[in-house]
């Protein structure tokens, strides 16, 4: 098995999410499928995800709000058994496809920076931890909706980065549990795993510690058009468009 560029791609997605307290799994998704298969990336990415999220969350337990993350860790229990489901019902290129424009579709948000309307209602809570968890049983890509929803609600930069850690690890325990029950946690994917732990923290030592020097609204939209390019790339392999270029 070779192991090299999967690594040095869980080695960015750790340094990212360290760095920007998000986008480890979009990174991860956005080349680890065309690496692994859909079926081997996504569990594994789930594995990554829960390990760093857990480190990162007591780097910023002060500024974590229960009751804000709780309607929204609710919704995504019915989201992501579902989102697990769908990830051995449905065509692999389709799920490709899928994944493509949800990362590209976010990326772009990211990097042309709408500002969106505050929302103030309870029940976009439970809307989008649904979404998230959805996609993120079937992805790994619950940060879109999440990101979107801390977003539009005002989140200042402590609690936007706390809120989502304990968001996502509670998710990702879940995603977790799922491909185990689904039998998806198989001794491949506990092979890769255990050979990215150098690089988990690797990842996580060089983004916390570049967090107190480098810009990360500039890194954000570094990686932002990075994601654009594997996000239609993605799009594209799905669609055969790059067996042209070979």
């Amino acid at each position: 098995m070779d192991y090299l560029f999967p690594l040095l791609v869980i080695f960015f997605a750790v340094f990212t999410q360290s760095l920007t307290g998000f986008g480890s799994a979009l990174v991860a998704m956005a080349l680890l499928p065309e690496l692994l298969g859909i079926q081997l990336a996504a569990p594994l990415v789930a594995l990554v995800a829960l390990t760093i999220e857990s480190i990162l969350l007591v780097r910023y337990r002060k500024a974590f709000n229960l009751r804000v993350v709780g309607p929204l860790a609710f919704a995504a229990l019915f989201g992501i058994p579902l989102g697990v489901w769908a990830l051995k019902g449905v065509n692999e290129k389709l799920v490709m496809a899928m994944l493509g424009a949800v990362i590209a579709g976010y990326a772009l948000y990211s990097l042309m920076e709408f500002k969106l309307p505050e929302l103030r209602h309870p029940a976009w809570a439970y809307g989008t931890g649904f979404l998230a968890g959805l996609l993120g049983g079937a992805y790994n890509t619950s940060g879109p909706p999440a990101v979107i929803y801390g977003d539009c609600r005002r989140w200042p930069p402590a609690k936007f980065k706390s809120n989502l850690q304990g968001f996502f690890l509670f998710n990702d325990l879940l995603v977790v549990g799922s491909h185990a029950l689904s039998r998806n946690l198989t001794s491949i994917v506990w092979s890769y795993y255990l050979w990215a732990l150098p690089a988990i923290g690797l990842g996580l030592l060089a983004g916390t510690g570049m967090d107190r020097y480098q810009n990360p609204t500039v890194f954000r939209k570094v990686v932002v058009v990075f994601l654009i390019i594997m996000g239609l790339w993605l799009l594209a392999t799905a669609c055969g468009l790059t067996a042209l270029l070979r």
